[in-house]
């Protein structure tokens, strides 16, 4: 048996046991069911309220939607799964306020995270909310000093820094067997097309399309941007690089004994989608349909890419993260799990496949666990929010570079950017009256 594929079935055997722990830490009462409200009732929200009902642990008390259709479909789903017949609201404050939950779960557009967090924590809530934390890296540092003033648990949607592969994968990595590091390549590429823009609407009978907006600016609505869209809409936020590069990016840092890069600089564009269109009559989404970003740490170099054009039959792995070694390089990827390929042409490849919670083919199930236990024990969790505004914060600096067509010196340690008063503004933005951007000092 090669050194490599001991390593190997020790690193594998270590993850296994961690994961399949974590389930089974529990309460001093176990009957005791915490109160739990959802701020956001898309598909996302209603795969983690799933998973939080499939532990037994809870009792939904409120949903909260500014779309009557899909908080009252939330609910039929809520009292079909466990009984419970859960309070509706359309505004997130009556719902705090009225429904006191224990546990808010927070799956709206990424530029109510901030907000809706602060306002959960501060009212005694312990959160569960999507990644990224915030629209803007401020938000993000607000999200993080409320969180530490409360003393409440907050997890970040990070479910790959506990997903079994991922775990083993990281084991494997920081063994050795890998070597040297000097550079990562993390990516997400997909298929895509010119885009044609949507007809502007008047809002469906149900929705208060300018609370959606919320502090967000207002556009006109349409089918691109809900339900689902909204991703590619930078109002609301960051394309891909916030969406999908935020799960890589916190790889490499989980990996990296570097909290954040010394310097940054993303190029891209919508060379294939077209120039972002937004008229009175019609509209199209306006992020890039490709980037490329650069993050320079002290040890090594991190490069993100997506494309949302070319497919990726022509690749052998059309997502994930490729750590180069003095030893070889390790893939380590999404439903293809993890494999090693050696640099020396005559040793085997190491793989390991994912272990992947249907229906919605993630880890949640687990990250829900270590997030009761962490409530309960008093313990950090795995994505808690220190973890999470890392890692939101380098796809934010990635978008800031794009914007200003220039590389940014970060300050980690301040979380300031050197000698650039321009770019500097953007790490905030402006709130639509009559909501106020977050005190970072709150």
């Amino acid at each position: 048996m090669t050194s490599t594929r001991r390593q190997f079935l020790r690193t594998t055997a270590l993850a296994t046991s961690l994961v399949s722990a974590a389930p089974f830490i529990r309460a001093a009462d176990p009957a005791k069911k915490y109160r739990t409200a959802l701020i956001g009732c898309g598909w996302w929200g209603n795969n983690i309220l799933r998973e939080a009902i499939a532990s037994e642990r809870l009792k939904v008390v409120g949903l909260c939607d500014v779309d009557t259709r899909a908080r009252d479909i939330t609910a039929e789903r809520v009292h079909d799964l466990n009984g419970d017949s859960p309070a509706k609201h359309n505004d997130f404050r009556e719902l705090l306020e009225k429904e006191k939950p224990e546990i808010v779960l927070i799956a709206s557009p990424d530029h109510w995270h901030a907000l809706q967090t602060i306002a959960a924590v501060k009212s005694s809530a312990h959160v569960f909310v999507e990644k990224p934390t915030g629209h803007t890296v401020n938000e993000s540092r607000a999200m993080l000093h409320a969180a530490r003033n409360s003393g409440r648990v907050v997890q970040v949607g990070l479910h790959r820094r506990i997903g079994p592969h991922h775990v083993s994968a990281m084991k494997f990595l920081k063994s050795g067997a890998v070597g040297d590091v000097g550079m990562v390549r993390i990516f997400a590429n997909g298929g895509g097309g010119r885009e044609r823009p949507a007809p502007n609407l008047e809002p469906p009978e149900g929705l208060d399309w300018d609370l959606w907006c919320g502090p967000a600016p207002k556009r006109p609505f349409s089918q691109k941007l809900h339900p689902g869209g909204w991703r590619g809409f930078l109002d609301y936020a960051n394309g891909q690089l916030g969406d999908w590069g935020v799960h890589w990016l916190d790889q490499v840092l989980w990996w990296s004994e570097e909290p954040y890069p010394k310097r940054v600089y993303c190029t891209g564009g919508r060379n294939i989608a077209g120039t972002p269109i937004l008229t009175e009559k019609e509209q199209t989404s306006d992020a890039p349909d490709h980037q490329v970003a650069v993050y320079d740490f002290e040890r090594f170099t991190c490069v993100w890419e997506h494309r949302r054009f070319g497919g990726t039959q022509s690749e052998k792995h059309g997502i994930g993260a490729y750590f180069y070694g003095t030893k070889g390089t390790l893939h380590v990827g999404w439903q293809d799990g993890w494999t090693f390929y050696p640099s020396d042409s005559k040793a085997p490849s190491v793989h390991e496949d994912s272990q992947l919670q249907q229906p919605d083919g993630h880890n949640l199930k687990l990250l829900w666990a270590d997030f009761l236990a962490a409530i309960e024990t008093g313990r950090k969790s795995v994505a808690n929010i220190e973890v999470g505004h890392r890692s939101s914060v380098l796809p934010l600096l990635g978008m800031i570079s794009w914007r200003t067509g220039r590389s940014l010196q970060w300050d980690g340690a301040k979380e300031e950017i050197v000698g650039d008063p321009e770019a500097s503004r953007l790490l905030s933005r402006p709130y639509r009256a009559p909501w106020v951007y977050p005190d970072l000092t709150s």
